[in-house]
């Protein structure tokens, strides 16, 4: 289990897009924690430079400040590249509810820009991140692959456009793409600040702030978080993943299901406070519940996460403990 015995050749090069990012930023770490080289391309536009000012003396590590929606950018970071991480996205329904335009500039060409640039330069796997907001409001659970509903954001059309793409980029120029949906991310280095962050940082930093957070709704939605190193694994087992398993997408989760109101008292509890929550109206475009099937990630890519909730959130609390 886990991804500490991936072997890749020698003197391998990864270009691990938006990895100035939250999950982009813990993939250049693993990669280089595992002897290979890694290019960071990043605009830090939300990642930050924080994140990987600690690879600044690796020599396997080279970053490069760009902007995927330059298609010269794309095309000189794929140069020499074996495996491509594509992470350069911008997150979060109710923004992308905002700023349409933006998220279909952003997320859908800049990630057809590196599938060309990809495509051009001879990358052996093009691995990117997609969402399980694919799903919309297909209503069962497990979230299974092949069973998708109406998307309810602008945010999830962008993924399941970047999905379409990268099958065709399969199909017509022979590109190994493979499709990440993450389902609700978290652990070291998710920035907990800002109207748009991520809830579990968000209510960590709160409460060790003397703040009351708000939860949208009444807490009774489910999700199906997942630990971020559950995250590398699949990464680096689809750049490992045969060609069958190509031109499709995944569910990359644990395969549980949490609801937001125990993790609430569970991090009140982990916290040693009795703080009541305030509650605020639901969010727009959010999907209710959400839990995955992860059988065809296991199947395909050889995917066996070993991070559960429980061992990721003290993992989590006791990184944002010493580090906000």
């Amino acid at each position: 289990m886990g991804y500490s015995n991936v072997v890749f050749p020698k003197d391998s090069l990864f270009l691990v897009t938006g990895g100035a990012g939250f999950i982009g930023s813990n993939l250049c770490e693993a990669i280089l924690n595992l002897g290979y080289k890694v290019r960071c391309l990043d605009d830090l536009s939300t990642g930050k430079q924080s994140n990987v000012d600690l690879f600044i003396d690796n020599p396997n590590y080279e970053f490069i400040k760009g902007d995927i929606k330059d298609l010269d950018t794309c095309m000189k970071a794929c140069e020499g590249v074996d495996y491509v991480l594509n992470q350069a996205a911008w997150g979060s329904v109710p923004r992308s509810i905002e700023m349409p335009l933006f998220y279909c500039a952003n997320n859908i060409q800049g990630t057809l820009n590196m599938l060309e640039a990809a495509r051009q330069k001879g990358v052996k796997k093009f691995v990117y991140a997609s969402s399980s907001s694919v799903y919309g409001d297909e209503p069962n659970l497990p979230k299974t692959e092949g069973r998708e509903g109406n998307l309810l954001s602008p945010y999830a059309v962008s993924k399941r456009c970047d999905e379409e793409w990268a099958k065709q980029y399969t199909k017509h120029y022979g590109l190994d793409t493979y499709g990440m949906r993450y389902f609700n991310v978290f652990g070291r280095r998710q920035d907990p600040n800002g109207a748009y962050a991520a809830v579990i940082p968000k209510f960590i930093k709160q409460l060790i702030d003397g703040d009351v957070p708000t939860i949208n709704g009444d807490g009774r939605q489910s999700r199906d978080f997942t630990y971020i190193e559950n995250v590398i694994e699949a990464n680096l087992k689809a750049c490992l993943a045969p060609h069958e398993a190509a031109g499709q997408a995944f569910n990359i989760a644990y395969g549980g299901r949490e609801y937001l109101l125990d993790i609430y008292y569970g991090l009140t509890k982990a916290l040693n406070l009795d703080v009541e929550p305030n509650f605020g109206p639901d969010r727009a475009g959010d999907i209710k519940h959400s839990n995955a099937d992860i059988s065809k990630a296991k199947r395909s890519l050889g995917y066996d996460p070993d991070w559960s909730f429980d061992r990721g959130i003290k993992a989590a609390i006791e990184w944002y403990k010493e580090n906000l």
